[in-house]
């Protein structure tokens, strides 16, 4: 047995594969193939774009996949949301799809749109968010290239962002959030009803979130006299408490923790300041509770 899995083709393609090479698993995709090679006999892999993979999971032709939250609402997908996977493009936050409209316009509030021309990729949940505001607009389908079309006669747009670099690159304003989209790991029905397949899909997802928990972390470990210890000790923020090992001198110890990468740069100099010595980081792919 062989449980068939989506992978994300396009713009999370690339930060999907190294999240499955850290969590354990090699993906090599080919320009010619829809079906990347994956070093697990158990999985079959299959190259889908996101838009259209809880489709295939609902349908049955795969048996789970990776898709946005965004694009489960849009299909209106009836499947199984296995897990949330926060990753994406660029960093480790939820997207955001926004309306935004020029910056030299006139728009302030969804209100100012009553009549206007909307251009976007998420027609469905564009237009339920217009009904929600109350709000009569016609929400076309845009092919790509949407922050353009402003300069075509288009009053606004629904965009997909992470970082607004590219609306303020194109002299546009955020005028409201249309809806947050976190990555998500779907199964179909019949597969989660499947035992083998069901435990197989958990253990993935388990290696996944562990190594999407480690993705803004390091390991550090040093040797510390028992004098400095309780020093050292209250410079460590720790996921629980740090390990601590007696060495063969009675006198020194080894402490080892985790801690956020971003804290590294500040910390170091102040734990060699508080006594410890042989500090050493180093990466990690995967942190499971």
């Amino acid at each position: 047995m062989k449980l068939r899995i989506g992978v994300p083709k396009g713009s999370l393609q690339e930060s999907t594969v190294r999240i499955f090479k850290k969590a354990g698993f090699s993906i090599a995709i080919s320009e010619r193939s829809y079906f990347p090679s994956i070093d697990d006999e158990e999985i079959e892999a299959v190259l889908f774009r996101a838009q259209e993979m809880s489709r295939y999971v609902e349908d049955g032709i795969i048996d789970c996949g990776i898709t946005g939250n965004d694009w489960i609402l849009e299909n209106d997908s009836k499947v199984i949301r296995v897990a949330d996977l926060i990753y994406a493009k660029q960093s480790l936050r939820p997207v955001r799809w926004v309306l935004a409209a020029p910056n030299a316009s006139h728009i302030q509030s969804p209100k100012d749109l009553e009549g206007k021309k909307v251009a976007t990729e998420l027609v469905n949940v564009t237009r339920k968010y217009f009904k929600k505001n109350r709000v009569t607009a016609d929400v076309e389908f845009s092919w790509g290239a949407t922050e353009v079309k402003t300069r075509m006669g288009i009053d606004a747009i629904v965009e997909l962002t992470e970082t607004g670099s590219s609306l303020r690159a194109n002299d546009l304003k955020i005028i409201d959030t249309v809806c947050e989209s976190t990555t998500q790991f779907i199964a179909g029905k019949k597969a989660w009803q499947n035992s083998w397949k069901r435990k197989k899909i958990e253990a993935i997802v388990l290696l996944l979130k562990g190594a999407i928990v480690a993705e803004d972390k390091v390991g550090l470990k040093m040797n510390v006299h028992s004098k400095n210890l309780a020093r050292v000790l209250s410079l460590l923020p720790a996921m629980k408490k740090p390990t601590i090992a007696q060495l063969s001198d009675k006198n020194w110890c080894d402490v080892d923790t985790i801690i956020s990468e971003k804290d590294v740069k500040i910390l170091i100099p102040r734990l060699k300041e508080a006594g410890a010595e042989g500090i050493v980081e180093y990466p990690l792919n995967k942190v499971i509770d």
